[in-house]
């Protein structure tokens, strides 16, 4: 099973179609190996895209067969507090000017690493140090 992450589906729902034609083919990819699942801050930050409300993410789901996991369960909660805690660390060690990482980047990560899914990202960097066990597969 594999995970997707936010930044694909967004990539998928792109103007452009060099964009969305790759993240659909790495969709295809994925599916052609088991099933597709978001974990819930993926649906719920999705639904901060424009025109992309619940019920037209609750239908996306159905016809693209995408299952959505919204019951994360503890041991998830506290991987991703655990990552985030060392990401935090490593930052203010590093006095890292780049993007800044939210926790529920850590929340989707985790998700994937306790659930033995693969994930799909367009930012395997944030994964691969945070969740060095995660198969992580870029877009």
């Amino acid at each position: 099973m594999t995970a997707v992450d936010t930044n694909v589906i967004v990539a998928l729902w792109d103007r452009d179609p060099a964009v969305n034609k790759s993240a659909q083919r790495a969709l295809d990819h994925e599916r052609a190996h088991g099933s597709l699942v978001l974990s819930a801050p993926v649906f719920a930050e999705l639904m901060a895209a424009p025109g992309r409300g619940e019920g037209f993410l609750n239908e996306f789901c159905i016809d693209t067969g995408i299952t959505v996991d919204f019951d994360l369960g503890e041991e998830v909660w506290r991987v991703a507090g655990r990552a985030y805690q060392a990401y935090a660390g490593r930052r203010r060690r590093q006095s890292d000017s780049g993007p800044r990482r939210i926790l529920a980047d850590f929340l989707i990560g985790a998700h994937a690493l306790q659930r033995g899914y693969r994930l799909l990202t367009l930012d395997d960097r944030i994964y691969q140090t945070a969740f060095p066990g995660l198969t992580v597969i870029e877009l």
